[in-house]
Formats: C-alpha cells, sequence, structure tokens
C-alpha cells in the first residue's frame, strides 16, 4: 500500500470525532480540517452519513443551525470513546514500530 493512500486505514467516525475535539464545527468545516491535518478528504456523503452515526450514538451532538450551516460538537461519551481510541491506536503504533525496528517519528 503506499503512504499516499491514508483514507485506507482511517475511519470517517475517528476523523470527525477528533476534528471536533477542539470545538464546534459544521460539516464543512470538519472537511477542511480533516484534509488539512491528515490528509483525508470526506465526501459529502461520507461526512453526512458519518454525522448521523455519530449523532445516534450519543458521541456527538448537532447545535442550532447558523444560517445553512449546522455545526456540531463532542459530547463527554464522544470524548471518552474519542481518547480510548487514540490509546489503542498509539499501542498499535507503538507495537508495530517497535516489531520494524523503526522509532516513532
Amino acid at each position: 500500500m503506499a503512504s499516499d493512500e491514508p483514507s485506507r486505514w482511517a475511519e470517517p467516525g475517528l476523523l470527525i470525532l477528533a476534528s471536533l475535539a477542539d470545538g464546534a464545527k459544521h460539516g464543512y468545516a470538519i472537511t477542511t480540517d480533516v484534509a488539512e491535518q491528515v490528509g483525508v478528504t470526506l465526501g459529502p456523503g461520507t461526512l453526512y452519513a458519518a454525522l448521523t452515526r455519530l449523532e445516534k450514538a450519543g458521541l456527538i451532538e448537532g447545535l442550532p443551525a447558523e444560517g445553512r450551516r449546522r455545526p456540531y460538537r463532542l459530547t463527554a461519551t464522544g470524548a471518552a470513546e474519542l481518547s480510548a481510541q487514540a490509546t489503542r491506536m498509539q499501542r498499535l503504533a507503538a507495537l508495530s514500530l517497535g516489531r520494524l525496528g523503526a522509532t516513532p517519528a
């Protein structure tokens, strides 16, 4: 797999949770943030399907619309889930790099 294909390993829900970890954002701002920070482009269908799933799971909540844009924010449950998943991913990265004889960047 080429290193320029991060979307193969990037779960849209986790990308959205990470984007919302520093404050509420509307869909376009989430998409822009994820693209800038991780290099993954979330298409509208992927983004809004993931937002719906995350909201139904209680990991994010929609705020009142600002014109045509509806911001979302992370819930306490969402923050706990993001922390747990990030910790798990960190352990996996350390294990993988250690077994490869590489050091973390």
